[in-house]
């Protein structure tokens, strides 16, 4: 009975990221679509409104665009941490057998993009502290390429692409967290370990209720955005306290994830992607996607998510420490590959935190736009190919 649930609750997540990331695409070309439109002055002066939130004289003032990426993607990192923790604790990360081949096929594909990306700029240092742009996968976007293939894409490949995607993530969390905070504030970070701390017991004492960790978890929110540390990480964190069960024996994790999936998946997301998506094209030579920043992003996703995936891939599985699923054959690994070198949602997230120019944001824009483009058709075509071969 336990597997038959697994298996259906994978099912099911993975229904709604595929149809997340139709969404997610329609959401792109719509920001891309007004961008170059005589809306583009109403969707540059829209993402700039500053909106004001106090509460007893204490309060923050952001304009729109930092609201949507410091608030909103703070409940899109909770959801990936409770995800990772779930994937920790009982699903396909539990155990090294499980987890040995999307660990190794992870960090390929986020050290070699990065080092394309570091190869291509090394030259112009003022831009790597990009780096870590073309070392993200989007799992939305990559799942809904997946879902469009239909039957030819066996459901193990799916699995291995969610287990990449979520290893991926933590990579990513802790790339933010390490290189991306800037200075931190000691009192404010103080004040968030204390608050932390207490949402740490509640969840240890296995309290079902949502009120505590919701209250608490605000609270965490505001600390860490007036620390320094960047906002979305209070999520993350938040995640990693709540409890598989709680003492009345409800799956409270597990329920949390469920409900927040679809406010993600069909809100928080795609308002991101029509927040951050949006470059001017139509003044844009073709040469300038040939400038180090966007080149070495396009590549890093291209061509770095190939060699790093696929090849560490093949060093594990040669070694002994890992093996390809039933049914799954190279070709497939390799258009998988290309998958996840659809980057967009964190790609464009980490651009955001490295750079403050808004030239190199643009710049981000056109790179993570052109290679993500590039990799899912050339993932379409490899997958399409290899599911009218036997594996």
């Amino acid at each position: 009975m336990a597997v038959k649930g697994a298996a259906k609750f994978l099912q099911d997540f993975l229904k709604e990221e595929s149809a997340g990331g139709v969404v997610l695409m329609m959401s792109a070309l719509a920001a891309l679509i007004v961008a170059n439109s005589a809306l583009a002055g109403w969707y540059i002066d829209t993402l700039a409104t500053p909106i004001h939130f106090t509460v007893g004289g204490t309060g923050i003032e952001k304009p729109a665009l930092l609201w949507i990426n410091d608030g909103l993607m703070a409940l899109f990192f909770f959801l990936v941490g409770l995800e990772v923790k779930r994937e920790v604790l009982t699903g396909q990360l539990s155990s090294w057998q499980q987890s040995s081949l999307p660990i190794f096929a992870a960090l390929g594909g986020m050290i070699a993009p990065a080092a394309v990306f570091a190869a291509i700029n090394w030259n112009t240092p003022e831009n790597l502290n990009g780096w870590a742009i073309p070392a993200a996968t989007d799992i939305a976007f990559a799942l809904g390429i997946l879902a469009l293939l239909g039957s030819r894409v066996p459901v193990a490949l799916k699995a291995l692409l969610l287990a990449i995607a979520v290893i991926d993530d933590i990579g990513a969390i802790v790339i933010i967290a390490l290189f991306y905070t800037p200075g931190v504030e000691t009192n404010m970070l103080i004040a968030a370990a204390v608050v932390l701390a207490a949402l740490f017991l509640i969840g240890r004492a296995r309290v079902g209720s949502r009120l505590p960790y919701i209250i608490l978890g605000v609270i965490l929110w505001y600390l860490v955005l007036k620390s320094g540390v960047h906002a979305t990480l209070a999520g993350v964190a938040l995640a990693l306290t709540i409890p598989l069960k709680s003492r009345g024996g409800d799956t409270v994790l597990e329920e949390m994830e469920h409900s927040l999936h679809p406010w993600v998946a069909f809100l928080v997301v795609p308002i991101f992607a029509f927040a951050n998506a949006g470059v001017g094209l139509l003044d844009i030579e073709p040469s300038a996607l040939l400038a180090p920043l966007p080149l070495g992003i396009a590549l890093g996703l291209l061509v770095g998510k190939q060699v790093g995936i696929v090849g560490l891939a093949w060093v594990a599985t040669k070694t002994g420490i890992a093996s390809l699923p039933d049914g799954i054959s190279w070709v497939q690994m390799w258009g998988l590959s290309l998958i996840a070198g659809i980057g967009f949602t964190m790609s464009l997230f980490i651009g955001n935190l490295a750079f403050a120019s808004p030239e190199q944001i643009a710049a981000v824009k056109l790179g993570v736009l052109s290679g993500s483009l590039i990799a899912a058709i050339a993932g379409v075509v490899i997958l399409r190919s290899a599911g009218n071969r036997p594996a």
